[in-house]
């Protein structure tokens, strides 16, 4: 149990790390940035790792049912258009908002989810595990209660139109992106016993896993940013001096992105029977947790009120609190 949930939480820290170099980029506008970001981390990373670790590809890919892999490519589609509407809620309601309200919903549903395909644990399991689950909720409403005081402060609130139809894109987006949890909880047990079959390891079928939700996913960023890339002629922004140093930065990103997700399998697997409601809570928790730490330390929060400030740790202890409930839920499943 101990190790699960100690991948869960280095999963985590690495989804909440990724985006750093993001900052050193040079000559990039938002869509060349996180348009190659998307191309690397959907596509060319999840490819070279599952051509190079997984041992007899086609035959572990081949012995799995039609439906099993239409399953995880349909959530896993629907993954990538709640990923998408993600960044699209941002404009309207700003970051810390727009963080919360969607990873809020991606870890209440996106932990549910697998219920549905695995069923319920024994009561007192369930009923530990969901009040985790609250409690990290209470966690993540007061971290956007902390970003909207930040945004009041400094004058950053948007109209009540614009507010409206951000939540509301934020929330959808997050019942869509829990189509990740759901393929993981699908596709893990055959394509583990197919991986197992072909002589690999067991860490192994974590990339396995990945591999169809990925690809799948990156469709929806695929056809998004090459139209955000022409409609704001960006295409040409490539062509700059800093190409290369961006894409040595741009890949570290997606590098860390996938190794996140790719851990987050590995610890639903080790979490054993509710590992996919237990890993994944763990696993966003901790995302969100280690994105406000690096905004304390790299002084995001410097400039904003003490009434937001203490919303920001109260938020954070509730998220700290709750993940260690959501553990000793998965304990007595054990």
């Amino acid at each position: 149990m101990i190790e699960g949930v100690t991948w869960a939480v280095l999963a985590g820290l690495m989804l909440g790390l990724y985006a750093l170099p993001e900052k050193y980029t040079k000559d990039f506008k938002f869509e060349n940035t996180w348009g190659l970001f998307f191309i690397l981390t959907m596509f060319f990373v999840p490819v070279i790792a599952s051509l190079t670790l997984i041992k007899d590809f086609d035959s572990v890919f081949g012995a799995v049912s039609s439906e099993v892999l239409l399953k995880m490519a349909g959530a896993s589609f629907l993954w990538g258009i709640g990923v998408m509407m993600w960044g699209k809620a941002i404009n309207h309601i700003g970051l810390s908002l727009g963080f919360s309200l969607f990873i809020g919903t991606v870890i209440l549903i996106g932990s549910i989810l697998p219920f549905v395909e695995e069923g319920l644990p024994e009561t007192r399991t369930f009923l530990t595990i969901m009040g985790g689950i609250v409690v990290v909720l209470f966690g993540v409403i007061a971290n956007g209660k902390a970003g909207l005081i930040r945004e009041a402060d400094k004058n950053e609130i948007t109209t009540e139109g614009s507010m409206l139809t951000g939540i509301a894109i934020a929330v959808v987006g997050g019942l869509l992106a829990t189509g990740f949890s759901y393929a993981n909880a699908v596709g893990r047990p055959p394509l583990h016993e197919a991986a197992q079959a072909a002589g690999n390891a067991e860490w192994v079928t974590a990339i396995v896993v990945m591999l169809p939700i990925f690809v799948t996913g990156g469709i929806v960023m695929l056809v998004y940013f090459s139209w955000q890339l022409t409609q704001k002629k960006a295409w040409n922004d490539f062509k700059t001096p800093a190409f290369a140093k961006n894409l040595g930065l741009i890949l570290v990103m997606a590098v860390f992105h996938y190794a996140a997700s790719a851990l987050f399998a590995f610890a639903a697997y080790k979490l054993g029977s509710v590992g996919n409601t237990v890993g994944y809570a763990i696993f966003n928790t901790t995302c969100v947790a280690t994105a406000v730490v690096s905004g304390i330390i790299t002084k995001e929060w410097k400039e904003a009120s003490a009434r937001a400030r203490t919303y920001l740790y109260i938020g954070l202890s509730f998220m700290i609190i709750g993940v260690l409930i959501i553990a000793f839920g998965n304990s007595l499943a054990s």
